[in-house]
């Protein structure tokens, strides 16, 4: 093989540590086999590297490809999505590293780890994320500056420096780009598996998944109110209605089986300024959103459903920033329809017989809608029900009765589900709402930070005269949960995050710790709101201010005045150093021990040899001598004979050449050298 195609050591080492560096932020969703797969290859490629085994031969390489994509169909069940892309991205770096040999097999595998590098956004641009990515890259770069330096047959950490220099030098036009290039949506989307997605509410609910939710300290959403923040006990985040009850499950009606004439959203009557808030959700995979009781957005791509909900046309893939206006005491269906009043008192034909007589009793004996409501309430609030996040299984087809009647313990989803079914059971139109509570105040920038354990379910009833009403029926168990929030609810039983023991909201009651944590909570939402969101409609207002407007000339004008920016101080620099040649480490320290003799008096000569410059300083400085000979002989031995010195290799050699410079401390000069020296 040509010497010049061979790949540096110097190199391989940066390329093994971009191996483990690009596999760290993704090592927690990959299989085991994964990783196990790296440690193979780092092994297999550094035995090759010292001599004692041999590149692979390609039937064994055949097999082990074949192995690794039969490895990810089997671990994801399909080849075809971003987790099993990115799977097998990250196993082909492995396996291309065992066959690298060349030169060009480092720029197949090098240009492959920047595409796995931009991979980490596709599935979150925390601002962590982003530095680790930039890490990442920056380590990328290296190696590809360490193959383009064939000499380097040590481990040279300098090689960073001009890789960052570079990085450096190519960020204002990077940020030209950012804030002028057009913002185009995504070209294209990548599925994501659902057990991939971060948690949030799903389509339907049963008894205990809102209370699995609860169990996780993950952000939600964030909310940043223009005004006076609202008390807890009116932050009802509204997202999903659930109008139909099968098999105990609840979930939405499908947009087909709305009619036409009852798809559209009806005028609501508003009155008074409305409370206005900007949201930034995190990814969900899910199209719905979130806002309170009657809410609109003049935000892009916000949509609004027939049963006033926020909604996206598409999946939320990433962080999405919208705006709100919401009018918390508006009256939303003051008249019902009747398919509406069919659909919302719907019930299974069988079974809970014992909550439907127990609802028909209630009903005939309250003389309003409004005053059935409050029994049901007083019913829950005397009887001996327990707010729980682990109230137990629930089987068989009669589970309200057994929620109802027998185990008295429940999370948000029992007493909401329960309550609207026996007002659906005395013909009273009702449904559940699903969506987050309450809501941690950030003190730093005066946000609501919502949580997934902030989840909660309530009701919807539909009262003549005042429209759909918000009915609470959790807040008649455990007011604690409406007003303080879950952990405060769940206090005597410690169960809050019980699940995640090591979370940083376990230990809110340690000052400095969640004073750091809200801190960086501020400066995450920062990031969220001027770097991720900042979409085509706040492009364009900046553009706006600062030009006057967008046009080509204007872009062109920005454009080529970055490349301007960055390209004439390269260029100069790059002609300064013509002529120049790289000062290596044993020269530099020769240099130093030059220009110490030189205080005493002795100047090297042009054209003097180091062997000759020490003779003539032996003779003047003969108390020096065994110091003066040393060094020239260790300066030889690196710079002249290329040769490993005496009792070690040649980094070896380097090092007790610098620590000998380093100690060589000679007398100053007083008038020519030292009489005690000269004597």
């Amino acid at each position: 093989m040509n010497i010049q195609q061979q790949v540096p050591r110097n190199a391989l080492v940066w390329i093994f540590i971009c191996l483990f560096a690009l596999v760290a932020p993704h090592a927690a969703r990959l299989p085991v086999w994964v990783l196990v797969v790296y440690i193979i290859a780092f092994v297999w490629r550094l035995q090759v590297h010292r001599g004692r085994w041999s590149f692979p031969g390609s039937w064994v390489k055949v097999t082990m490809t074949f192995s690794a994509s039969l490895g990810i169909y089997l671990s994801y069940g399909t080849l075809i999505g971003l987790e099993p892309t990115v799977a097998l991205l990250l196993t082909a770096f492995a396996l291309k590293l065992i066959e690298l040999s060349q030169r060009k097999d480092a720029y197949v595998l090098l240009f492959l780890g920047y595409f796995i590098c931009v991979t980490e956004f596709l599935f979150s641009q925390d601002i962590l994320i982003t530095l680790l990515s930039v890490v990442n890259v920056t380590l990328v770069t290296t190696a590809l500056v360490a193959l383009h330096q064939p000499g380097e047959h040590q481990f040279n950490r300098g090689t960073i420096k001009l890789a960052s220099t570079m990085l450096l030098q190519a960020m204002p036009l990077m940020l030209v780009v950012f804030f002028v290039f057009p913002r185009f949506g995504p070209l294209w989307t990548v599925p994501i598996k659902s057990h991939t997605a971060k948690t949030g509410m799903s389509d339907h609910m049963k008894p205990g998944d809102v209370a699995s939710l609860s169990q996780s300290g993950d952000v939600a959403f964030r909310v940043k109110f223009e005004g006076e923040i609202p008390p807890k006990s009116e932050l009802y985040w509204r997202g999903l209605v659930f109008s139909r009850l099968r098999q105990d499950v609840w979930s939405g009606l499908g947009f087909y089986e709305v009619p036409l004439s009852e798809q559209r959203p009806r005028e609501v009557s508003t009155s008074g300024s409305p409370l206005s808030y900007s949201i930034i959700m995190e990814p969900t995979q899910q199209n719905w959103l979130y806002g309170l009781h009657y809410a609109r957005s003049n935000s892009p791509g916000v949509m609004q459903s027939s049963d006033f909900r926020l909604f996206s046309p598409g999946p939320l893939e990433a962080e999405n920033m919208y705006s709100v206006n919401s009018w918390l005491s508006a009256s939303a269906d003051e008249s019902l329809s009747d398919w509406r009043r069919k659909a919302e008192t719907k019930l299974p034909p069988h079974g809970n017989l014992k909550t439907r007589e127990l609802a028909r009793e209630l009903r005939s004996r309250a003389s309003s809608d409004e005053e059935f409501v409050d029994a049901i309430l007083a019913r829950f609030n005397v009887e001996p029900y327990v707010y729980t996040l682990r109230p137990g299984a629930l089987s068989g087809d009669n589970q309200i009765d057994q929620f109802l009647f027998q185990s008295q313990r429940g999370f948000c989803e029992h007493f909401a589900s329960a309550f609207v079914f026996m007002m659906r059971s005395a013909g009273v139109p009702a449904r559940v709402v699903a969506g987050y509570q309450g809501g941690e105040i950030n003190p730093v920038n005066k946000t609501v930070i919502v949580h997934q354990f902030d989840a909660h379910a309530w009701a919807e009833v539909w009262i003549e005269g005042k429209g759909w009403v918000r009915v609470d029926p959790t807040g008649a168990v455990s007011p604690d949960r409406i007003e303080w929030g879950l952990e405060e609810a769940m206090q005597a039983e410690g169960s809050f995050l019980a699940a995640a023991p090591l979370s940083a909201l376990r230990f809110r009651n340690v000052p400095l710790l969640n004073m750091l944590r809200l801190r960086y909570d501020a400066i995450t939402y920062r990031w969220q709101s001027w770097v991720v969101g900042f979409d085509r409609e706040r492009q364009f207002d900046l553009l706006q201010r600062f030009f006057g407007g967008v046009s080509t000339q204007i872009f062109a004008t920005i454009l080529l005045g970055s490349w301007l920016l960055v390209l004439v101080p390269v260029a100069i620099s790059l002609f300064r150093k013509k002529d120049t040649h790289p000062v290596s480490r044993w020269d530099k320290q020769y240099l130093i021990f030059c220009s110490r003799m030189a205080k005493l008096g002795l100047v090297r000569a042009p054209g003097e040899t180091p062997g000759q410059f020490a003779q003539r300083a032996v003779a003047a400085l003969p108390v020096y001598a065994k110091e003066l000979e040393q060094i020239t002989r260790q300066y030889n031995a690196i710079a002249y004979a290329k040769v490993d010195g005496p009792g070690g290799s040649m980094g070896e050699t380097l090092g007790r050449f610098t620590r000998a410079v380093t100690r060589f401390k000679p007398a100053r000069r007083r008038g020519g050298i030292d009489e005690t020296v000269s004597s």
